[in-house]
């Protein structure tokens, strides 16, 4: 190792079982999955107060229904570049972007599919350069150009600030892609170019609360979205967090309006210094659908031991035909899966 210079290597392996009771026609009710995440990391220290580091991860899983290949892939997961001063931060490459105080139904999931269900914790990343400038301890302004699958180049920025009465912030984005694109993960699609505007708000008090406020249009359609939130945490053995969300989605489009309304609940208990319990409920209020998940955890220093049970709607309950429903049992009717992860 040189002065002011630094290699690491880290990865994430995992692999788990799922046993189902309502796969996909024709096929087995055991599923598995195999997945490795290697990364590297280089920084180099400048001065005092500035450093460059680069880092590179690949994403390979197999998924596996019975003995038969389901899918793999074969992804870079991060390659980025990024120089970092006192006051400014510029990164380039495959990376994460992420913000918003929302942790179940969230408003803000632009460009990432972080999700509290998955224990390894993983998202993946977008093609884009951003800045991040910092005037004061209590005020960062960011701003990105992102690129899609499509060589689309899409913009945008945020503001966060932070005061004694709260943390807030205000997002931009525009984005000319005519590809249909998800916006967020509670089924909000658009097709056209469009602009976005956001603002969200968190408070830390004797209870913790959040709002995400988003606006979406375009040429013929517009989407709002709103979710509001709040946690405590019950003086209970070693404490239990306690978490409640609700969101509300009003779409029009070509003059024809809808809305979605969800709720969500979650209790995280921790059991000692190695065992945690988590148990999340999610209701889809328009449909009438309710997704329950309970997972028990034991973390030690390089591995994790998880057990999971979800109890979600079946197959025959969606509305849609059956060729457009994912082909895998995991997240339909009731499953047991259990999960290992080495971090090394």
């Amino acid at each position: 190792m040189m002065m002011g210079q630094l290699f690491s290597t880290k990865g994430q392996f995992w692999s788990s079982g799922l046993i189902g009771n309502d796969p996909p026609p024709n096929q087995p009710s055991f599923e598995s999955t195999l997945g490795y995440i290697p990364t590297l990391s280089l920084s180099h220290d400048l001065t005092d107060n500035q450093f460059i580091d680069i880092e590179w991860a690949y994403h390979l899983d197999r998924n596996y229904s019975g003995d038969s290949l389901l899918n793999h892939n074969e992804d870079p997961h991060r390659l980025w570049v990024r120089f970092s001063g006192e006051k400014v931060e510029l990164r380039l490459g495959l990376q994460k972007i992420v913000f918003g105080p929302s942790q179940l139904l969230r408003t803000l999931s632009w460009f990432d599919n972080t999700d509290l269900k998955d224990p390894t914790g993983q998202t993946d990343g977008v093609e884009a350069f951003r800045l991040r400038w910092f005037p004061s301890n209590t005020l960062s302004i960011w701003s990105w150009a992102i690129q899609n699958d499509h060589d689309t180049l899409s913009f945008g920025g945020r503001t966060e600030l932070s005061t004694n009465y709260g943390e807030w912030g205000f997002t931009f984005h525009q984005d000319p892609s005519e590809a249909q694109q998800q916006i967020g993960q509670m089924g909000a699609y658009l097709s056209r170019p469009h602009k976005r505007i956001a603002l969200d708000y968190r408070y830390d008090g004797f209870i913790g609360s959040w709002m995400e406020s988003g606006y979406i249009f375009s040429e013929d359609s517009e989407i709002e979205l709103f979710t509001v939130g709040a946690d405590y945490t019950l003086p209970i053995a070693s404490g239990i967090l306690i978490l409640t969300e609700f969101l509300y989605i009003d779409q029009k489009q070509n003059g024809v309006s809808s809305s979605q309304t969800y709720s969500a609940f979650m209790a995280n208990m921790p059991i000692g210094m190695i065992h945690q319990i988590m148990f999340i409920s999610q209701i889809d209020w328009k449909d009438n659908r309710t997704y329950n998940y309970f997972r028990w955890s034991a973390t030690y220093d390089q591995f994790s031991l998880n057990m999971i049970l979800s109890v979600s709607p079946k197959r025959a309950d969606y509305n849609n035909l059956e060729e457009h429903l994912p082909e895998t049992a995991a997240g339909f009717g009731t499953g047991l899966q259990f999960m290992f992860i080495y971090n090394h």
